[in-house]
């Protein structure tokens, strides 16, 4: 089991090597930006609800310095061939794809709400997993949108970076997300969870101090391929979106829970009745989760992370028997709660287990994976970590 990841400086010292090697120069600067993990609160962001993340201690760093002209230029230690666009490929969502099409999102969403965005290159390396589930395209996003604001000198506060970040995916990447993942990796501060009104943007840092609780979060990656990941976030999305509709509802947020069996009794079909169930008691959840953690009763939240879950695989159909496998033997082996985190479909799982039992929850998963002919899983042990900065 990996503890806390790889360290940000060596994820940065990759990034340099890179931009040296390929441009022949040092750096203007080095942008950092985390990936996320949702305590709680999955799929209620575009239902204008409430969530729960915190930042990981695992990194997205750009290496980047000024170019001539309206000219990007791009390498990644994912893909180790580089990539280069002008201000009209950047100014026509479609026309960049493929991984660099992040960062030429973010220049097109700071070009298109008015802002100068200088040329420059860029060198980017990480250690947040791709594709599982630990928000790995908004932390490029977040990165490069940080170097592009310093290396502009741009008068943009750090409040109004994540709708622009949240464009990029939207609208040049062509993902249906909501704000949570940009807000999180952007706002967040270490030793805290990142409580976000979605609707209203309003955010309250929440003390999430797991070490004086003798606790730690140990993510599981479930190794479990995506499948149709895209396709059906979309189909949750529109399905919420239609609920919304029939209800007579801005968004789902707007449905109170002590309404919610006299809204349930106005759809007409089960499945839609099972989506909303989900979104309505998840943002309970929520609110429930942060009463509890300023509370100082953080080993208290376990059980509404595993309702999550429940919820998230019952009602919202988007778990996959990796997942269901990792929740129920970290379970057995004595973790407080434990859910899936992210979109759905794959990804990973939470679980707050005590600090001293890490191991052995971790033993207990890869033993259930084993026993099941699962790919192993990753583990690693978190803290809350900061949202995206300059590192020098």
């Amino acid at each position: 089991m990996t503890d806390q990841g790889t360290a940000l400086d060596a994820v940065a010292a990759r990034a340099t090597a890179g931009f040296r090697q390929r441009y022949g120069t040092e750096p203007a600067g080095r942008w950092a930006a985390p990936g996320r993990a949702n305590l709680i609160g999955e799929h209620t962001d575009y239902n204008d609800g409430f969530v729960l993340p915190f930042a990981l201690p695992l990194g997205t760093v750009v290496a980047a310095g000024p170019q001539e002209g309206d000219r990007w230029t791009v390498w990644s230690e994912l893909s180790d061939t580089p990539v280069e666009f002008d201000a009209a490929e950047a100014d026509e969502p479609g026309r960049v794809t493929g991984w660099a099409a992040y960062v030429a999102g973010v220049v097109w969403a700071l070009r298109a709400a008015g802002h100068p965005v200088p040329g420059a290159r860029l060198a980017i390396a990480s250690d947040v997993p791709v594709g599982s589930g630990l928000s790995s395209s908004a932390a490029i996003e977040a990165a490069v949108l940080a170097a592009c604001v310093d290396l502009g000198g741009l008068d943009l506060p750090a409040d109004r970076w994540p709708r622009l970040a949240q464009r990029a995916e939207n609208d040049y990447v062509g993902a249906p997300t909501g704000i949570l993942d940009q807000s999180a990796v952007i706002r967040c501060r270490a030793g805290h969870a990142l409580f976000l009104d979605c609707r209203s943007e309003e955010v309250e840092h929440i003390p999430f101090d797991l070490a004086a609780a003798g606790l730690t979060v140990l993510v599981i990656d479930s190794r479990a391929p995506h499948r149709h990941a895209d396709g059906e976030y979309a189909s949750r999305r529109k399905s919420c979106e239609r609920a919304a509709a029939q209800l007579g509802v801005p968004a789902l947020r707007d449905v109170a829970t002590d309404g919610l069996d006299a809204a349930l009794a106005r759809l007409d079909d089960d499945e839609t009745r099972r989506r909303v169930r989900h979104v309505v008691t998840e943002d309970q959840r929520v609110l429930d989760t942060v009463a509890l953690l300023r509370a100082g009763r953080v080993r208290d939240i376990g059980p509404l992370l595993t309702a999550s879950h429940a919820s998230m695989r019952d009602d919202f159909e988007i778990t996959v028997p990796e997942i269901d496998t990792a929740v129920e033997a970290a379970l057995a082996a004595g973790a407080y709660g434990a859910r899936m985190t992210g979109g759905g479909f794959g990804g990973c799982v939470l679980a707050l287990v005590d600090a001293s039992a890490a191991d052995t929850v971790a033993d207990a998963v890869a033993a259930a994976y084993a026993a099941r002919g699962f790919t192993a899983p990753g583990t690693v042990t978190v803290t809350p970590a900061p949202g995206a900065h300059r590192l020098d």
